[in-house]
C-alpha cells in the first residue's frame, strides 16, 4: 500500500481538476450513485448518467447538439471499461471532444483499493483518517526508509 498522504494528495488534485473543468464539459458517469458520489466530493456542474433511459448514442448526439465536451468517468470494472469504449466510439463518431485522462489516472491511483466511482467518498474519508493517524504515518516512514536502503 502506498503512503495514504501521497494518495490523498493525488486524489485531491484529480478532484480539483474535475471541479475546475470548463463549463461546457459534461462528466459522463454510469449511474445515479456515481452522480451522488461526485456531489459528495464537491464536484458540481453537469454530470450525466449514461445508463438508463438515455442510450449512449443519444447522449453523444445531445452533446453535439449542445456544443459540449465530455469527461468519461465510468467505473474501472469490466462493465465500466466496456462502457468507456462504447462512449469513446460514440463521441468520436459525433465529433465530440472528450477527456478520459482523469479516468485513467484515477484507475491507476485507486484500482487496488476500490472499483467504482460510488466508492470514492468513503475511500477519500478513509485516506484523510489514515493520513492523520500518527501510528500509521510512522509505519509508512519506517517502510520507506527500509525501501530506500534496499535501493
Amino acid at each position: 500500500m502506498r503512503d495514504p498522504r501521497e494518495v490523498l494528495e493525488e486524489l485531491t488534485w484529480l478532484l480539483e481538476e474535475l471541479r475546475d473543468r470548463p463549463i461546457n464539459q459534461v462528466i459522463l458517469v454510469e449511474g445515479l450513485k456515481d452522480r451522488a458520489a461526485l456531489t459528495l466530493l464537491g464536484v458540481g456542474g453537469e454530470v450525466w448518467q449514461v445508463q438508463g433511459p438515455n442510450p449512449i448514442f443519444s447522449t453523444a448526439e445531445r452533446l453535439a447538439k449542445e456544443n459540449k465536451e465530455a469527461v468519461i468517468l465510468t467505473d474501472w470494472d469490466r462493465k465500466g471499461g466496456q462502457l468507456a469504449h462504447l462512449l469513446r466510439s460514440s463521441l468520436n463518431a459525433n465529433g465530440i471532444r472528450f477527456d478520459e485522462n482523469i479516468r485513467m489516472r484515477l484507475v491507476i491511483l485507486v484500482k487496488k483499493d476500490i472499483k467504482d466511482i460510488e466508492s470514492l467518498p468513503a475511500f477519500y474519508s478513509r485516506l484523510i483518517s489514515l493520513s492523520q493517524n500518527p501510528v500509521i504515518i510512522e509505519k509508512f516512514n519506517q517502510l520507506k526508509k527500509i525501501a530506500d536502503r534496499e535501493r
